[in-house]
């Protein structure tokens, strides 16, 4: 199998049925607009930008106290204000829909038995934390931050907040200190809400420690709620101004109604974190407004998720995959929570909890994919797939091998949508829909309302080439703004400073003539594992730590059609040795204060660290010659203050 063969195709059922149909034929009944192909209803919505946004409020029903005439104030990036006198919550839009008794959550961890939780249940315990919080003092624009897994306390914790006008930001619980620390210090969180530990792999991990540390860490708490999930006798023992979740769910706090804050489009609703090469991490403020629209359109029209679904993508708190699971509720669907590994006890776990839960949508990273298919597994021989109409992908790009696999030994009808956006949207920009062929290696197309285009050196879009991913036109669901950037200065520079007034996400793409596309990893430095991107500065600031270490750099060599390698260059200080013992203790330090998959896969000493004139560590330069590219192109010497520092990698990038 080749890149851009025809690998499925939608039939007649999947074509009537599919909601991108049933839009498509409401446009024409209540717009009085007929589109004939997806291609033709794409061009329409990055065009007329503000009839395709408003058609999505009517055409889903949203709940709100008001909608206001308004769509968008002016077509601006950075700056667009859409639906400016709109009076909605994000949380309501999930919560009053659906029937009390349908299943909302299942929720499976390693060592348990599979649980399932009724709409009306998450109701119940999402006013109850509501209350408590309120009687914290917990306010509209109040931060609270969760130091969880992905459990049902996790999804409960969030649409509370939400639902009073809080702002809720999480990190996972294998998070070390620092880094929970370098984001939740940034928003000065007043309640935060944590597991005593967690299990992984078989193994337990206990995080009171750490809680203590975050405690002490941010001085902005007024109170700790512990999940006692490790152990379900816990105390609070040492920690400080703690509750317990039990007691914060207590019936007598039920008693009041389940209110839903009227807040405006705009107003924050979560926060996320996407690293970039220097600083601390970028803090992404999202609205209400704009999540809820992009993941109706997202979940409902791309991934043709329906009322019955169970949708499942496995992911942590810390990724934004966690809050785009949050928006498939949105369609009255059940959600699949899974905490643990993807490979306890094997690489088949997955696939068997899919089969026992009734997942009709299974995502996963491609990371994911890669393992499975170099431990030879076959889950379709071991588990009954039938029920799976689709599998999406993730997180870094999907190689051919990964779509022939799926189709091999998931299932030959499922239609495989891998897609591709980020952190910064809470979303994918490309991706699939369910009325269009599938063909290896390729994501189906941009999706509705994402204006991608493929950008040249010169600026210029181009056809059937490698380029930087450009969006040309604004969307919702772009970021409010970052915390602590009261002039937007830090939110230009991330998106809008090598084109103005059009937003550059940091990947390359290639865009085919029928619009089929093709990521090929970051055109940035950051570092992306397993669908976690993390600044190189804060895997620095841990390896630099080491008094052995006098300098580093580090590049994760992802690229399409190749397993990801992340090597780390160290220059060590005079009298020091790299010996195997240095090197557990920088791997160590790093899970520690970063996380588990930011371990580099290799560690290689070196004498010098090229630089830029202006004093800039050539991450990218030295990503791009290790990749292969000609020196000439990745990096100029005649910018560089050492530029025989590049000698190493050239001779590295030409051993076989």
């Amino acid at each position: 199998m080749q890149e851009g063969d025809l690998i499925w195709q939608p039939d007649s059922g999947i074509l009537t049925s599919a909601n991108l149909t049933r839009y498509m034929r409401w446009l024409e009944r209540e717009r009085a607009l007929r589109f004939d192909s997806y291609a033709e209803l794409w061009r329409w919505s990055v065009t007329e930008i503000e009839a395709f946004w408003g058609s999505l409020w009517d055409y889903f029903g949203v709940i709100a106290s008001r909608r206001g005439d308004r769509v968008l104030r002016e077509r601006l990036m950075p700056g667009a204000q859409w639906f400016p006198d709109a009076r909605l919550n994000y949380a309501e839009n999930i919560l009053a829909r659906g029937d009390a008794a349908q299943p909302m959550l299942r929720f499976k961890r390693e060592d348990a038995p599979l649980l399932e939780i009724s709409r009306g249940e998450v109701r119940l315990r999402v006013r109850q934390l509501a209350a408590t919080l309120r009687g914290l003092g917990v306010r509209p624009g109040d931060r609270v931050a969760g130091y969880l897994p992905n459990i049902p306390e996790a999804i409960v914790a969030m649409l509370a907040s939400a639902s009073i006008g809080a702002i809720w930001s999480s990190c996972a619980p294998d998070f070390g200190s620092r880094s929970v620390l370098d984001r939740f210090t940034q928003i000065e969180p007043k309640v935060l809400i944590a597991v005593d530990g967690y299990r992984y792999g078989g193994k337990t991990f206990d995080r009171r420690s750490i809680l203590a540390e975050l405690q002490a860490g941010l001085p902005s708490l007024s109170r700790t709620v512990l999940v006692p999930y490790l152990d379900a006798a816990a105390s609070v023992g040492a920690l400080q101004d703690t509750l317990l979740w039990r007691d914060a769910m207590s019936p007598a706090t039920s008693v009041e109604a389940l209110v839903f804050e009227q807040a405006p489009f705009d107003h924050p609703l979560w926060v996320l974190y996407s690293s970039g090469t220097t600083g601390l991490p970028k803090p992404i403020v999202h609205g209400h407004g704009g999540m809820l629209l992009e993941h109706l359109k997202s979940t409902h029209l791309h991934n043709d998720i329906k009322s019955d679904d169970c949708f499942f993508w496995h992911t942590s708190t810390g990724w934004m995959m966690w809050n785009y699971v949050i928006g498939s509720l949105l369609n009255g669907s059940t959600a699949l929570l899974y905490d643990g590994s993807p490979a306890y006890p094997d690489l088949y776990a997955l696939w068997s909890l899919a089969a026992e839960a009734g997942v009709t949508y299974f995502g996963a990273s491609a990371a994911f994919i890669a393992a499975s298919i170099k431990a030879d597994v076959r889950p379709n021989q071991r588990a009954d797939l039938t029920r799976i109409r689709a599998v999406g992908s993730t997180g870094s790009p999907l190689t051919v091998n990964g779509f022939e696999w799926v189709y091999d030994h998931v299932h030959p009808a499922v239609a495989l949508e891998p897609m591709s956006g980020g952190t910064d949207v809470c979303t994918a920009f490309v991706g699939g829909a369910r009325i269009l062929p599938i063909y290896a290696g390729e994501m189906q197309t941009a999706e509705l309302g994402a204006c991608v285009r493929a950008f040249d050196e010169s600026r210029q879009p181009v056809i059937d080439a490698v380029g930087e991913l450009v969006i040309t036109q604004p969307m919702p669901c772009m970021p409010v703004a970052f915390w602590n950037d009261p002039d937007g200065a830090r939110y230009r520079a991330s998106y809008f400073e090598q084109y103005p007034g059009l937003w550059r996400h940091g990947d390359w793409i290639k865009i085919n003539a029928r619009g089929g596309c093709v990521i090929y990893g970051r055109s940035d430095s950051t570092i992306n594992r397993h669908g976690v991107r993390m600044g190189t500065s804060e895997i620095y600031q841990s390896v630099e730590a080491h008094p052995e270490i006098a300098d580093s750099l580090i590049v994760d060599l992802e690229l399409l059609g190749r397993e990801s390698h992340m090597p780390l260059f160290v220059v060590l200080r005079p009298g020091a040795s790299l010996n195997e013992a240095l090197k557990q203790r920088i791997c160590k330090k790093l899970r520690d204060d970063v996380s588990p998959r930011h371990v580099p896969d290799d560690i290689v000493e070196i004498t010098q660290v090229p630089y830029t004139l202006s004093g800039k560590k050539m991450e990218v330069p030295v990503r791009r010659i290790l990749l292969g590219h000609p020196v000439d192109a990745a990096a100029n010497r005649g910018a560089m203050r050492n530029p025989e520092a590049l000698d190493i990698f050239i001779a590295r990038a030409a051993q076989p």
